[in-house]
């Protein structure tokens, strides 16, 4: 086989197993970086960027890793990029700041449930709000989470406990958790 259609195959094959990933991951990242900036829109914004990030470095993919956990290394360092903009956008203006970013009115899929959760996973630490999600919605192991977050497996451990035990308790103190439990036996 000539060089140019071994090359051309091997494009193919590239494009039909990222074609793949983004079918089976793109669900699952969308609602990680939704729930690591609270907006729908950004998320749409980041995954998108993630995406393309994968791709032009679809060389370095490690397969004795998940690729679940490599898209969701990737999505985290472009969340952390997607703050660190937030944050440049910021002015400073007398006793407070000025946002200048736009408003975003919520996306119609929003349903009370989703914005109480999204409140109570504010109220969380950075760093255990990410090892949470990691492991609860981006349905990776401890292990898998642990070594993307570059911390002991014990240490993974106990932020998700301390993050389960913490959102349960903002919900209830916020009357939140009865208010989602009512909206739940509503639409049963």
């Amino acid at each position: 086989m000539p060089a140019s259609q071994e090359h051309a195959a091997s494009q193919v094959s590239a494009e039909a197993q990222f074609a793949r990933w983004a079918d089976e991951h793109l669900q699952v990242l969308h609602r990680v970086a939704y729930r690591l900036l609270g907006n729908p829109h950004d998320a749409e914004d980041v995954v998108q960027e993630t995406f393309r990030s994968a791709w032009v470095s679809r060389h370095l993919f490690d397969a004795s890793r998940s690729e679940r956990a490599w898209l969701l290394a990737i999505l985290r360092r472009r969340v952390a990029d997607s703050w660190r903009r937030r944050q440049d956008r910021e002015l400073p203006l007398g006793d407070g700041t000025l946002d200048i970013a736009a408003e975003r009115s919520p996306a119609p899929w929003d349903d009370e449930l989703s914005s109480q959760v999204q409140r109570a996973l504010g109220r969380l630490t950075v760093e255990v709000r990410e090892t949470l999600l990691l492991v609860v919605v981006g349905e990776l192991t401890h292990q898998e989470a642990a070594d993307l977050l570059r911390v002991p497996l014990g240490t993974v451990l106990s932020r998700v406990s301390r993050g389960r035990s913490r959102l349960r308790q903002y919900l209830i103190e916020s009357g939140d958790l009865d208010d989602a439990a009512d909206t739940e036996r509503r639409r049963a």
